[in-house]
């Protein structure tokens, strides 16, 4: 009997050693297999739901959105403390495109957010900042309302809420991407989760807000919000207007009169909203791949709703709180609505943009130059009346209009240039 044992047990040797090797392989491919550990912290999901939303979280832990070094050997996390990382985005698992994913405040902004949050409330540096958000009179009075109005929105520090009409509050319900079901003007399909990222986002930083409510797909010349993961939006790569000032007059000819035709859409579009720039910087514009410019950094746009009459636009500058002072010292510099002229998008860009990307770059012909830069000069004089700025604008595009050349480098337009005669 004993011997039948040993004999059965010298047998099951091979099979223990062949499967303890197995486990130890199996153990060695785990342990070489890539394990991408964002870390709430990193994405930011730990601060949710005082945060933008949760859209693209399941694309970010599936893979599908990687970071650019993780095409590579190097499969790391970059740096927490940068504001913006070159990514690549697939929808198929076989395509990929280059993105942008952006905070929109930086790490050390949230941080000083996060302690202006938990002091309002006589807390320690460290709290729950969602529960003190949820406690103040502004959110209460959300939690009740059925519908976005002015009072809702009253002292944020946004310039797009600076004047805000009826209409444009209901576009932002209507439009608003993070919530499962949207399309309707009242707020009765949001959580008071959905209703806190609003808030939230509408408090720090607008510019996902715009790119919802204005996309690209419907012809406005704002870039693609993809969605967001906690404190991070995922938008498409572009190329900043700045790597344009040493271009050539072809290229910088067809970027400058894009510039100024995207500003003169922001004052006449169908929807009869008036899009206003209250700061500029070049990197607020960029370029696809295919040379279309876009606004790619909507977060100094105010809107007034010009199919609204002026006396029901009630400006928004009530009392304040924790809401606004979220990306900002509580101190706003905006113009009052009544003040705010239609010429002053283009004293801006002819000014701070159009200066740099045209100075020189008419050389061959200093007739063409002497035209150019006495138009700028016109466009960029805030004491001249509003009529004369225009003007200027639409003269210097009809001359940037006949400088711009037909080939593969502008394939955006290139059914124009083969079709179309006077290119």
């Amino acid at each position: 009997m004993w011997s039948c044992v040993i004999l059965a047990l010298i047998a099951l040797v091979p099979l223990a050693l062949s499967l303890d090797t197995k486990t130890k392989a199996i153990a060695n491919i785990t342990r070489m297999k890539p394990v991408y550990n964002f870390g709430r912290n990193f994405l930011g999901l730990d601060k949710c739901n005082a945060c933008i939303g949760t859209s693209l979280c399941r694309k970010f832990f599936k893979e599908e959105i990687r970071f650019e070094n993780w095409m590579s050997a190097a499969l790391k996390l970059p740096p927490s403390h940068k504001t913006t990382y070159f990514a690549n985005y697939t929808a198929d698992a076989e395509s990929w495109k280059p993105v942008v994913i952006s905070r929109l405040q930086s790490k050390f902004q949230n941080e000083l957010s996060d302690r202006k949050i938990c002091t309002s409330a006589s807390k320690k540096a460290a709290c729950s900042i969602e529960n003190v958000l949820r406690g103040t009179e502004r959110f209460q009075k959300w939690l009740t309302a059925d519908r976005l109005t002015a009072e809702l929105v009253q002292s944020l520090p946004s310039p797009l809420l600076r004047c805000p009409s009826q209409r444009l509050l209901d576009r932002i319900v209507r439009r608003y991407a993070e919530v499962r079901d949207s399309g309707s003007v009242l707020m009765r399909h949001f959580s008071d989760r959905d209703k806190l990222r609003l808030l939230y986002t509408l408090s720090v930083n607008t510019h996902p807000i715009v790119l919802q409510l204005f996309p690209g797909a419907e012809g406005w010349p704002f870039v693609r919000y993809f969605g967001s993961c906690g404190r991070v939006i995922v938008t498409p790569w572009t190329i900043p207007i700045r790597e344009y000032y040493n271009a050539s007059l072809e290229v910088t000819a067809d970027v400058a009169y894009q510039l100024l035709q995207i500003t003169h859409s922001l004052r006449n579009n169908d929807l009869n909203y008036f899009f206003y720039y209250t700061s500029i910087h070049d990197n607020m514009f960029g370029t696809f791949e295919d040379g279309r410019l876009y606004v790619i950094d909507t977060s100094t746009l105010g809107i007034i709703d010009k199919q609204e009459d002026k006396e029901f636009v009630q400006e928004t500058a009530g009392k304040k709180d924790v809401f606004s002072c979220l990306a900002s010292d509580c101190k706003t510099d905006l113009s009052p609505c009544g003040e705010i002229n239609e010429a002053q998008n283009f004293i801006k860009i002819c000014k701070d943009i159009l200066s740099h990307l045209l100075a020189g770059k008419f050389s061959t012909s200093p007739s063409l130059q002497k035209k150019t830069d006495r138009f700028l000069k016109l466009c960029s004089d805030e004491t001249l009346a509003t009529k004369v700025i225009l003007e200027a604008a639409g003269w210097l595009m009809e001359l940037l209009k006949s400088q711009r050349s037909c080939d593969p480098r502008f394939e955006y337009r290139y059914p124009e240039c083969k079709y179309i005669k006077g290119y």
